[in-house]
This record gives structure tokens, sequence and C-alpha cells, in this order.
């Protein structure tokens, strides 16, 4: 069993942070970590093929440029990026029981877990946005979702998530770190390392409220919102589908 590697007074102590934390898989269970890693490596490699395969499909099928399949392509990178960024942590517990991880290392995987979480959220969003403009006004389809205006939403995505969660890094730098360097997960975590701090964490506490709620939050209200207006949309369109409209070739069917 590996041991706290530093514990520091609480009263009088100075600035202080660990060289490494230590991340746990199955407390209790490390016997079967040999075990336990079956379900978790086919389960990531399951992911890893399936939205590789996607990709593929998407890149070699000439009828799939659509921005339909644009959007699908976005979130299938998120998925692979979010898997590769947990993958050596979590299976190096369970395959070589390695759990330390380096300070600056915790903190980078950290911010890259939570930039694909955010921009995952905000791809949804892309996507409800393209069935809402796809149901409502097929007509206009394919002059509203251009490739630029693509390119641009995709550009949005990564710049909000890149500045949004910029501060979170420097936000645990500052804090002094006492007793335990345990963490609670197999890979890195904000609310997971904020705890460690023996410090005043109501700031960090705070801005990752206001992050979640600004990110996260609102793109789940907007999504809600375009699925209510697609239902609305579609249940209009039946009476519309009667009609004999000719629509150009590469505009999708709402019907």
């Amino acid at each position: 069993m590996e041991q706290l590697q530093h514990t520091v007074p609480l009263v009088n102590s100075s600035f202080y942070q660990p060289s490494t934390f230590l991340l746990t898989g199955f407390p209790g269970l490390e016997a079967n970590h040999h075990w336990i890693s079956i379900p978790f490596c086919m389960f990531y490699l399951v992911g890893l093929s399936g939205n590789c395969l996607i990709l593929i499909i998407i890149k070699k099928t000439q009828s799939l440029h659509k921005p339909t399949y644009y959007f699908l392509s976005m979130l299938a990178v998120m998925d692979l990026g979010l898997a590769l960024c947990t993958l050596p942590t979590t299976m190096g517990i369970f395959w070589f029981k390695v759990r330390k991880i380096e300070f600056n290392a915790c903190l980078t995987q950290m911010y890259f877990i939570h930039i694909l979480s955010v921009k995952e959220s905000l791809v949804l969003l892309a996507m409800a946005f393209d069935r809402f403009i796809a149901i409502s006004n097929p007509l206009r389809y394919s002059s509203i979702l251009t490739k630029p205006t693509i390119i641009k939403i995709g550009l949005a995505i990564v710049s909000r998530a890149v500045i949004s969660l910029f501060p979170i890094p420097f936000l645990l730098k500052r804090l002094t770190y006492c007793g335990s360097n345990v963490l609670s997960h197999s890979f890195c975590f904000h609310p997971d390392i904020m705890k460690l701090a023996c410090a005043d964490i109501k700031v960090n506490i705070l801005y990752g409220l206001i992050v979640i709620l600004s990110t996260v939050g609102v793109d789940f209200v907007f999504i809600v919102l375009s699925y209510l207006q697609i239902l609305t949309a579609h249940s209009l369109s039946p009476s519309l589908c009667n009609l004999k409209i000719v629509k150009p070739a590469n505009v999708p069917n709402s019907c």
C-alpha cells in the first residue's frame, strides 16, 4: 500500500503543493483490478473503434458530407478525446498499479477532460439547431448551414470551452495543499483536487459553478427549447407534406 507523501500542518503552514497525487481505482478490490479492467478495456475498445469508424465512414462517403454528419463527426472527436484523456491513468491503475501522477500532469489532464465535456454539450446544441432548421425551414437549410457557417460554429465551440476553463488550473495552482494527496477517481477532476486544499476555496467553487451554469446549463436549456420547437414544427409537417412542392435535391426531407 502506497503511503501518503506529505503531511503539512494547518497552522503556520507555508505555501505548499504536492509533487504528485495518488489516483484511486476501486478501494478494497485491488486484488481484483485485473478482472475489473476487462469491462473497462472493452468499453474503451468499443468507444475508440466505434468513433473512429464513424469518422472514417463520414470521410469516405460523399453523400454524408452534410451539416448533420459534420456535427456528428465533431461529437465523435470529443468522445475520442475523452477516452484518450482517461485511458492512460485508468488502465495504468488496473494493469500496472501505477497510481502516481505529477501535479502539473494532473492539472493538464483535468483541463482537457473538462474542455471536452463542455464542447460536447455545445455540439449537442448545434445538432439540435441543425434539426430545427431542417424541419422548420427546409427550403433554406443548405443556405443557412453552409460550410463556412459550420466552421465558425466549430471555432466558437472550441473558443468558448478553452476561454471559459482557462483560469481553472491557475486557481488550483494558487492553493496551498495539505494532508492527504489521494484523489477519489482514476483521473483528475476539478472538485476532487480542490477538496485536498487547506486554503479558502470559495473562489474555485464560485467560478466552477459559474462555468457550469453558463456553459452546460445554458446549453441544456436551449437544447430542450430547440426540441420543443422541433416537435411543434413536426406536428405541422403532415399537412405540409400533402402539398405537391418540388424541393431541391440537397434539401433534407422533414416529413
